[in-house]
């Protein structure tokens, strides 16, 4: 009898060229395929919630895999783990109902990005966050923010080569704040466009350094102009924190 089986995964993205597998670049679902070949004898297909980019992070990241094997779910995480490299690991897994898609079924996503503010660097975060070294204004950034909120068209902040048509998500939940030297920007949404997260945490960067004013976000949302919005920030800040299910 098939099991569909649903793991949540964690990892480092610093080594590896994204989730997606690529030709000739070692990428996270490729680590997780050698490990699934060496625990079931086949390499059996996954499907993951998303795509990450290069040096992306996941906190908690769904991938589903289909199987006749009757290995429990608790020996599975033990077995995984034992096959995969110290930056990638599997937190948890149980069965889904066969129609489940990890993707076509999310109903909303939480992203964090996070920010080392101080005059001097931390060699401990220097894959897992954006090092900033001038005085961050958190209490505007927040204040900017709050201008994602709703249901937009976030054209302006989808980069150049994305192909999606629909450009328009809702967002429920956003926040900056600082604890200690550490600024971290987070955002639920319903979903998410290419390098979507990055162009925001840009954008409040340069309304932090007051090059952008905290009010004019919903300028920026309506213009639907990439070039209004900030820099894309540098991938290693961002993670992949929670998919939501019904």
């Amino acid at each position: 009898m098939e099991r569909h089986l649903l793991m949540i995964v964690r990892y480092r993205g610093t080594n590896y060229h994204g989730f997606q597998v690529q030709q000739n670049k070692v990428t996270v679902a490729q680590v997780l395929q050698d490990a699934v070949e060496q625990v079931f004898k086949s390499r059996l297909p996954i499907k993951g919630s998303s795509r990450t980019d290069a040096g992306v992070h996941a906190n908690a990241f769904p991938v589903t895999l289909r199987t006749t094997s009757s290995i429990p779910c608790e020996a599975l995480v033990r077995a995984m783990n034992v096959h995969l490299p110290q930056d990638v690991a599997v937190l948890s897994c149980r069965e889904v109902p066969p129609e489940f898609h990890p993707r076509y079924d999310c109903v909303g996503k939480r992203y964090l990005y996070k920010i080392w503010n101080s005059p001097v660097k931390n060699p401990f975060l220097a894959d897992l966050a954006l090092y900033h070294k001038y005085p961050m204004d958190v209490e505007a950034m927040d204040q900017a923010a709050q201008g994602f909120l709703g249901t937009h068209d976030f054209k302006a902040f989808c980069s150049a080569g994305s192909k999606v048509e629909d450009t328009v998500r809702v967002m429920t939940h956003v926040s900056v704040r600082r604890e200690g030297e550490l600024v971290t920007f987070s955002i639920t949404g319903s979903g998410f466009l290419y390098n979507m997260v990055r162009i925001m945490v840009g954008t409040l960067l340069e309304v932090s350094r007051g090059a952008i004013p905290p009010q004019a976000i919903p300028d920026i949302i309506q213009s639907g102009d990439r070039q209004k919005a900030g820099p894309t920030a540098l991938p290693h800040g961002l993670y992949l924190d929670e998919v939501f299910y019904e």
